[in-house]
């Protein structure tokens, strides 16, 4: 598939000598002659790459890279800056800022065709989705790396076996790395002053969790405990802020992973104070299925305790037990000792509140 490029540059000769070279190079180029123009096309049309000048009449060529950082849709378009200065202080200050390149002029086509290469082709593997696997997660985090620090620090990335109803954290404690399943089951959840204990999330094989109070720097605001014996990969606080704040790529990519349950979450919040224990209960249960269903083709069944299902609809185990009765009456569940099967998702969905 062809790539798009944006070209803000205000000299037409080295504009056209730029878009040519590029347009040889079989990339289709976008031209703007000034940073409010090229912002507008950026806007329009997403472009897969941007080269910028910084020394521009109207808006310069930080301007546009802050007003374009500031939009979901343009802030992980990979940016290289074009000038003419080579002064440190006018590097640093274009990286701190969320640059992923330089060139200085002159320039010739080998030097610019290089530069944009790599940073396509890095900006595609952090847009790929890594398999969620620890093969898959070492890949990306290497991949996205290209940082010295990243590198040294990938050693350290250890992980750990946690028996069935282990502790992985505990409410109240104070996180230092952010948690990654490689396999078996998690949950969370908050505990009230009567021992009462409410599920906040679900957790898979391929899951990050834990990383909330690592971004807001407070403890842990619930416990962390395996469902099943379960093998989990930490990642140190440094290493995860590495990821997170040197790379805009990364940080993009990162920050898609690791709010991938946030509105989930909001929801459920919703429906435990809104919604009747039947209706908190087909959801509860369409949510296991959800997070733990291995295939579409069959019938999912799970050992739930009555307990732990409780503390996820948020009522009494005594309320829980009669509601499943109900749904086994109604076929829309099978129920033997502590395993359950879900008949038929479809109407345990339309469950009325």
């Amino acid at each position: 598939m062809e790539k798009t490029i944006l070209l803000i540059e205000d000299n037409m000769e080295m504009r056209e000598n730029t878009a040519e070279i590029l347009e040889l190079a079989q990339y289709r180029v976008l031209t703007a002659t000034n940073g409010k123009e090229g912002v507008r096309l950026a806007h329009a049309h997403l472009p897969d790459l941007i080269i910028c000048d910084i020394m521009m009449p109207e808006l310069d060529g930080y301007g546009v890279l802050h007003m374009l950082s500031k939009d979901s849709k343009t802030a992980s378009i990979p940016f290289i800056f074009l000038t003419a200065k080579s002064e440190k202080s006018d590097f640093r200050k274009g990286m701190s800022m969320g640059a992923d390149d330089y060139l200085t002029k002159p320039f010739d086509d080998v030097e610019l065709l290089n530069v944009v290469e790599t940073r396509l082709k890095k900006s595609e593997i952090i847009k790929s989705e890594f398999t969620r696997s620890a093969d898959g997660l070492h890949d990306f985090m290497d991949q996205a790396g290209g940082l010295d620090e990243l590198i040294k620090t990938s050693k350290e990335r250890t992980s750990k076996k946690y028996d069935k109803r282990a502790l992985v954290y505990r409410e109240g404690s104070f996180p230092g790395e952010i948690y990654f399943i490689v396999n078996g089951k998690v949950k969370t959840y908050r505990t009230n002053n009567d021992a009462k204990e409410l599920v906040t999330g679900l957790y898979k094989e391929g899951d990050f969790f834990g990383y909330t109070p690592l971004l807001e720097g407070k403890p842990y605001e619930d416990s962390a405990m395996a469902l099943d014996e379960s093998e989990v990969i930490s990642i140190p606080r440094d290493v995860f802020f590495l990821l997170l704040f040197n790379n805009r790529d990364v940080a993009s990519k990162f920050i898609k992973i690791l709010s991938d349950s946030v509105i989930e979450k909001e929801e459920r919040l919703v429906q435990l104070a809104y919604n009747s224990v039947r209706k908190r209960l087909a959801d509860s249960l369409l949510l296991y299925r959800k997070q733990y269903m291995k295939s579409e083709t069959e019938i999912f069944s799970m050992a739930i305790p009555r307990e732990e299902l409780a503390s996820m609809v948020g009522t009494a185990t005594e309320t829980v037990i009669r509601a499943l009765s109900d749904f086994k009456e109604e076929k829309l569940v099978d129920v033997k000792n502590s395993t359950i099967s879900i008949l038929d998702a479809e109407k345990l969905q339309r469950v009325r509140n």
